[in-house]
């Protein structure tokens, strides 16, 4: 049983870290509901196509073999937002499951906690909380660099595959066609998703259903502009070619002016990352210099309570630094 005082230093930090995330939800939740909202308006009936649904094989086109099925039925059935996590482990590029995703986890949390009991030598609370916290967090920020990095690369590549399209088009080519031709010219990751639409024709699938079903895993404007153009041009009509271009030039111009942004926040991203690694790096030199000074915050009662106090006002501080030097372009 834990002392009153180990129990009110965990409540703080739990009502830190609660109040923290509302504050996040409060600041940017409302326009990405809004904006999910939208997209689920202009993409409901489009993602995928009855035929399809009825068939089998097309069915089985996007069905991925796991070299963890047990383990991949149990996380699904217990897990909160799984097709969250689904969508982001596809975004990486990468055949990783739910199972295999959930055996890091555990592995990893396992490996922290024993080095922080037998290693660091701290409190058997300190070292569960600090080891499941390392556990879950590096996976997720792993999954979500991977995947980040590949939709950059997609991103700077669209452009191009758009100008092949185009000249596609301009020389007598359908659409279907178009797209099929860039992927087998232009490099990945474009030419890779862009493969998938032949095999996925060739089961009688329809082109936006499969584009609708790339943009889950390439989950920027850019590509969904790309889809609502082609959507608007064969419920209207007109030069798809004369669109595609502008599109490709409106792309070009967007990507300029996030490099813009980009370097004009600099100097707030930097100062970002020095006033927030410097408590680390303090106590990392403390625990290396004098291990007998610092080790009492991970010890006794009163520094536990003061670390989550601290560690959630830092959180809070690199959040609303994180969010003002962020440009939506």
């Amino acid at each position: 049983m834990l002392d009153p005082v180990t129990l009110f230093a965990l409540a703080i930090g739990v009502a830190v870290a609660l109040g923290f995330a509302a504050v996040a939800a409060f600041v940017g939740g409302g326009k990405a509901r809004r904006y999910r909202r939208r997209l689920a308006t202009i993409a409901s009936g489009k993602a995928r196509s009855p035929d399809a649904a009825a068939n089998p094989e097309a069915r089985s086109l996007s069905r991925r073999q796991s070299a963890t099925p047990g383990m991949d039925r149990f996380v699904k059935r217990w897990l909160p937002h799984r097709d969250l996590l689904d969508a982001r482990l596809a975004r990486t590029g990468r055949t990783i499951t739910v199972g295999q995703y959930a055996v890091a986890n555990g592995v990893l949390s396992v490996i922290a906690v024993t080095g922080m009991l037998f290693v660091a030598k701290l409190a058997v609370m300190t070292s569960l909380l600090v080891g499941l916290a390392l556990g879950i967090g590096i996976p997720h920020f792993v999954i979500g660099y991977i995947g980040s990095r590949r939709v950059r690369a997609f991103i700077d590549l669209f452009p191009d595959a758009i100008d092949l399209i185009v000249r596609a088009l301009r020389s007598g080519l359908p659409v279907s066609e178009a797209i099929i031709s860039a992927a087998h010219e232009i490099g990945d990751p474009v030419g890779i998703e862009f493969s998938g639409i032949e095999g996925g024709m060739r089961m009688g699938r329809d082109l936006e259903s499969l584009l609708w079903e790339i943009a889950k895993r390439i989950d920027s404007p850019e590509f969904r502009f790309f889809i609502i153009a082609l959507g608007v041009q064969r419920e209207t009509g007109g030069n798809l070619g004369e669109t595609l271009a502008n599109l490709s030039e409106l792309l070009r111009r967007r990507k300029a002016m996030k490099q813009k942004t980009r370097a004009m926040s600099s100097e707030a991203r930097a100062s970002t990352m020095i006033l927030g690694s410097l408590p680390v790096v303090v106590t990392l030199v403390l625990m290396l210099t004098s291990p007998h000074y610092i080790m009492t915050l991970f010890v006794d009662p009163r520094g536990m309570m003061l670390l989550a106090l601290a560690l959630g006002m830092l959180a809070t501080g690199i959040g609303i630094m994180v969010k003002m030097a962020k440009f939506e372009i």
